[in-house]
């Protein structure tokens, strides 16, 4: 096969070196989230944490794949977010803001790196205190747990994107939550976080996608948000909003200065993957990133917002449908959780029991203990037993 061929046929799982990309990658960014939530303490500013985990995660990629004579583009596939209590997601600020965290606050932190263009994405939710989390708080997190579990047990091949948002809902309810509306779960390509097959996480009649199977040597990004509110999430500042994405098949003559500047900035330093506006130079930003989004030549990541009171949590994975079952490349353990409810419905606990493995490899057995698979095997194991969502302690 000539380079060029090798060129046009779409590199998937059926590639070892594309496997061996997808899990360098994961690897790098478990590491990054586990530096990070170790950095979470009252008075720590988020900015900084930020910071940090996008720093790891450019420094570690930086270091692979030196050697080679085609340059491979590498780093942060999504900049880290933490969000806080209420806030749902992509809270990313810039670097004049001042906000701190504080005891008992929950943060979702969310990140992503790629190599080769192959993404690892994770989101995950840690309380700032000692002990156990109980109360409301532990049910939210449960919740999102469980329907990660499960829906892990469906994203597998011969099954509909609407199996998934059928489950995930039953067991946001189990708990007295909901799944979050607007969050989509995609299927990743290279250099593709978003890609066309999606599983939405609640449907309406104002939202639907196309119905689609997972497939075989597919890459899912499955995402999930549970909230002990109403989980219809509100945008109450554009202005807190600073990671966008380019939008690839848009093209507009900008008129002002200052966004023909940040746009070439943009073109050069983030062609494909979303970045964050802290990255670019501040004051010439804010100008120019505006008319840019205006003409949807950027694709903003909003930061969304349930009401104050509400608690919300948020679990994501990078999930590998290879031939011998679901591969969960990416995860943290939680803290101990001692939610308010338990999980007794029987289509739960049977989803639950189901294995990440097929068949053709013995039978669901647990996956043999890897290096970065050993949350994952935590994690799948207790919640059989243990529905109360404490399902991945160490």
């Amino acid at each position: 096969m000539s380079d060029e061929e090798r060129e046009e046929r779409e590199l998937d799982l059926t590639s070892p070196e594309v496997v061996t990309k997808y899990k360098s990658a994961a690897d790098i960014v478990n590491k990054a989230l586990q530096l990070v939530v170790s950095e979470c303490k009252p008075k720590a500013k988020i900015v900084d944490l930020c910071e940090k985990g996008d720093a790891f995660i450019r420094e570690q990629t930086g270091n692979m794949y030196k050697n080679v004579k085609k340059k491979i583009e590498k780093g942060v596939a999504f900049p880290t977010c933490i969000s806080v209590n209420n806030t749902v997601c992509h809270f990313s600020p810039l670097a004049s803001d001042e906000t701190v965290l504080e005891d008992g606050d929950i943060l979702k932190i969310d990140m992503g790196c790629h190599i080769d263009g192959f993404i690892a994405v994770v989101a995950h939710t840690h309380v700032l205190k000692q002990g156990p989390v109980t109360g409301r708080a532990a049910d939210v997190i449960a919740a999102a747990n469980t329907a990660a579990e499960v829906a892990l047990r469906l994203v597998r091949p011969g099954k509909k994107n609407k199996d998934v948002t059928e489950a995930i809902q039953k067991v946001a309810a189990a708990y007295d939550c909901k799944i979050v509306e607007g969050v989509l779960s995609h299927q990743m390509k290279q250099f593709v976080i978003d890609g066309n097959k999606v599983v939405l996480s609640v449907s309406g009649p104002d939202t639907r996608v196309d119905e689609a199977e997972f497939e075989e040597n597919e890459v899912y990004s499955v995402d999930i948000v549970t909230s002990t509110g109403e989980g219809k999430p509100k945008l109450l500042d554009e202005k807190q909003t600073t990671i966008y994405k380019r939008a690839v098949d848009k093209n507009y003559h900008l008129k002002m200065k200052a966004s023909r500047f940040i746009f070439s900035e943009i073109s050069q330093k983030f062609p494909i993957m979303p970045f964050s506006a802290r990255a670019l130079e501040e004051k010439r930003a804010r100008l120019g990133l505006v008319e840019c989004v205006n003409h949807d030549l950027l694709q903003p990541y909003p930061v969304l917002h349930e009401k104050p009171g509400d608690l919300v949590a948020h679990i994501k994975f990078t999930v590998l449908l290879m031939p011998n079952g679901s591969d969960r490349i990416t995860s943290h353990p939680l803290q101990d959780l001692q939610p308010t409810k338990t999980v007794d419905d029987p289509e739960i606990k049977a989803w639950l029991a189901l294995g990440t493995k097929t068949k053709k490899k013995g039978g669901g057995k647990k996956k043999k203990g890897k290096k970065g698979d050993k949350s994952d095997a935590a994690e799948a194991e207790p919640v059989d037993t243990a529905p109360n969502g404490g399902a991945s302690q160490e």
